[in-house]
């Protein structure tokens, strides 16, 4: 069994053989942790990229730019238009291809005006087994990902980044808000901040860890087993008033609970 220490070790060697990168920076606990890391062995040498859209929730964004700012860290905040894109608005299976090209392409070129050639995201070593097509373009673009590269999955991340004392550590795991709806569902910005308002006001009830789906009219919702039956008893009719004011005509909870990638169970 590999020592999480020699794990960081090999992960802050690789990082030193770059001399410097851009890390595409989400604020969420795998980036976070590739630029805390980074920054701890580069330097100034390590930029991070923010990009801003329409499928990033606000306070996602603020919390990012809290990270940067908080520890007066160089940065970019780049905003791109990813509703003009026919290949992700229409939502076709590879919808995160496309996504991913636009974004990361972006993020090139700010790396490129900072005279810096590598660009790094935070992709884990768990990340390959999933229904990923934003890997193919990760690969297309020569996106690196330390930690893939060194074998870092997800559990030891959080552990690393709690010894680091980093505010991500406990962070729920969170995707784009395009990864809300079925595909074939057409995305706009409407649509969107529905989905984002009705996660706003679930995790203002105290939940973490779940999800909002929209299917058309029928806002699904999945949550944690274990907060299947409070949520029941507590705030089930203050839920279903809320979303019908967001829009949605009908609420579901789906008794299977919150599991990454239920949309992809179709495919």
């Amino acid at each position: 069994m590999v020592d999480l220490g020699d794990k960081l070790a090999s992960l802050k060697s690789v990082l030193s053989n770059y001399g410097s990168i851009a890390v595409g920076f989400s604020g969420g606990v795998d980036s976070t942790f590739l630029t805390a890391v980074a920054v701890e062995t580069l330097g100034n040498k390590c930029l991070p990229v923010i990009v801003k859209s329409a499928t990033l929730p606000q306070w996602e964004l603020e919390q990012a730019l809290n990270f940067v700012q908080s520890r007066n860290l160089d940065y970019r905040l780049i905003e791109i238009d990813i509703l003009a894109e026919l290949n992700f608005t229409e939502n076709p299976p590879d919808r995160c291809f496309h996504c991913k090209l636009k974004t990361f392409n972006t993020i090139i070129a700010a790396a490129e005006a900072a005279g810096i050639d590598i660009v790094a995201d935070g992709t884990n070593a768990d990340d390959p087994y999933d229904h990923r097509p934003g890997l193919k373009a990760l690969q297309k673009l020569h996106i690196i990902s330390p930690l893939r590269e060194v074998g870092l999955i997800k559990t030891e991340i959080r552990l690393l980044s709690r010894q680091m004392g980093l505010p991500t550590y406990d962070k729920p795991s969170s995707a784009c808000l395009a990864s809300r709806f079925p595909y074939g569902h057409h995305i706009d910005r409407e649509k969107l901040l529905m989905v984002e308002n009705a996660e706003l006001f679930l995790h203002s009830l105290g939940y973490d860890g779940f999800r909002v789906r929209h299917h058309g009219d029928i806002a699904r919702i999945e949550l944690n087993p274990a907060d299947i039956n409070p949520f029941m008893d507590k705030h089930r009719q203050t839920v279903i008033n809320h979303f019908k004011i967001l829009g949605f005509k009908y609420i579901a909870l789906d008794l299977e609970g919150y599991r990454t990638g239920s949309l992809n169970e179709v495919l």
